[in-house]
């Protein structure tokens, strides 16, 4: 057994899959994953989705056993938190909240004077080739690496998403654009559809 073993689940000699998703499915009830920028500037974006849509925003309660230990949490809300909030960096995530705890709502938020705004794919691909003389040209597409049109990216996260396969179908998608000067939160995309989409139906988002 590894050093850390006896603190992974799947490690233990009586691991039960289904059963240990169903504890992991009660001991969190959440409903809303937030995907935003990492920008300290946009830290409050969470509160601003909290206020709009209800819920308790990440740590919440952590809840302890008789022991002490930490076995639950009341939250609702999960960040994740990604350059330029970006959702092609969230979409694995989205997928393993659906599965351990289950899911209502899936929201994108943008904000002003976001650093993924002062720079160009191209920028950025010549730069890396100058300065760490490496070639990134095809590891992104090009929407994918900044940020020209919020209600644009917006709109093509919400498609991404909402296509995935990874994307619980009974969801609802939100893309808000959010004002860190005036903490206003502007709602661009709604997205209640439970139809299927496929992959190649959209462009990439981010």
């Amino acid at each position: 057994m590894g050093q850390f073993d006896r603190f992974a689940f799947s490690a233990s000699p009586s691991f039960d899959e289904a059963k240990t998703r169903a504890a992991f499915s009660h001991a969190v009830p959440l409903k809303t994953v937030v995907i935003y920028c990492y920008d300290p500037r946009a830290a409050e974006i969470p509160t601003a989705v909290a206020a709009r849509l209800g819920g308790e925003v990440f740590p919440g309660e952590v809840v302890r056993d008789a022991e002490g230990k930490r076995v639950a949490s009341t939250t609702t809300i999960f960040p994740v938190i990604v350059a330029g909030g970006r959702a092609v960096d969230a979409l694995r995530s989205i997928t393993i909240a659906q599965h351990l705890f289950g899911i209502q709502n899936i929201v994108v938020v943008h904000h002003s004077y976001c650093g993924g705004t002062t720079f160009t794919a191209e920028g950025i691909i010549d730069a890396w080739r100058r300065e760490q003389g490496a070639d990134i040209s095809r590891v992104y597409e090009r929407d994918c690496i900044c940020i020209e049109d919020f209600a644009a990216s917006l709109k093509r996260a919400a498609a991404l998403v909402r296509a995935h396969p990874g994307t619980p179908k009974h969801v609802n998608i939100y893309g808000y654009f959010y004002d860190i000067d005036s903490g206003e939160l502007t709602e661009v995309v709604r997205d209640g559809a439970r139809h299927a989409v496929k992959l190649s139906d959209v462009s990439c988002a981010c």
